[in-house]
């Protein structure tokens, strides 16, 4: 088993699995929240929240700056979320982001002598965030290594699997109902299954129920 990790953590349905799968791969797991004032902020009181029930060491970090450098859907409450159009991002994608939450968990990691991130990224339902791709992780964590003269691993247990599959992986560490009910992804910052409007939840929704089909048939 490998020593130690930190988790890249929002207190989301991803982060949260990807949370359980580090406990189960991991010695010590330390876990780090960004606020940049997010339209669903709710979702820290969650990581924090989750963090305290299972003895996790959590730091939440300051990233107030990005909210004011990238305006857009899910920085904005005035601003109406919509779907990408002509092969664009949707307006949700908050540009920077995984850059920024990777760069500054690999200087905690480091100052902590973890090697390991875990995030909990996906291309396979990325919604067209380019910062999700396998390409720009593998990219950065050569950048990485570089910056800081240092060997990071930033691990990615969902990058090919998809959102009812990432439900599987949930109920396989025995957490499935936990991250049902205890875990926000709503953009509207509504708790478990959350608004079932938003793009977030409609493919939490279909992810679960496309899970729970399968399971039910074998």
């Amino acid at each position: 088993m490998n020593k130690s990790a930190i988790v890249v953590f929002s207190g989301g349905q991803d982060s949260t699995t990807c949370l359980f799968w580090a406990m189960k791969n991991f010695e010590r797991v330390e876990a780090i929240t960004f606020n940049y004032n997010q339209r669903h902020k709710t979702e820290i009181d969650c990581a924090i929240k989750i963090a305290r029930e299972f003895d996790i060491p959590h730091l939440v970090l300051d990233m107030s700056l990005l909210n004011q450098l990238a305006p857009n859907a899910l920085t904005r409450t005035d601003i109406e979320i919509k779907a990408g159009e002509s092969g664009q991002p949707p307006n949700t994608f908050v540009d920077g982001r995984n850059l920024l939450f990777l760069s500054f968990a690999a200087v905690v990691a480091k100052q902590k002598g973890i090697n390991h991130i875990v995030t909990g990224v996906c291309q396979t339902d990325f919604s067209g965030y380019p910062d999700c791709r396998d390409v720009f992780v593998k990219s950065l964590n050569v950048t990485l290594d570089l910056a800081m003269d240092y060997t990071f691993v930033i691990d990615t247990p969902l990058m090919w699997i998809d959102k009812a599959e990432t439900w599987e992986l949930a109920d396989q560490l025995g957490r499935l109902e936990y991250i049902q009910e205890n875990t926000l992804t709503c953009y509207n910052g509504i708790m478990g299954m959350g608004c079932g409007e938003c793009p977030a939840c409609k493919l939490r929704i279909a992810g679960l129920k496309t899970y729970l089909d399968k399971k039910e048939v074998r």
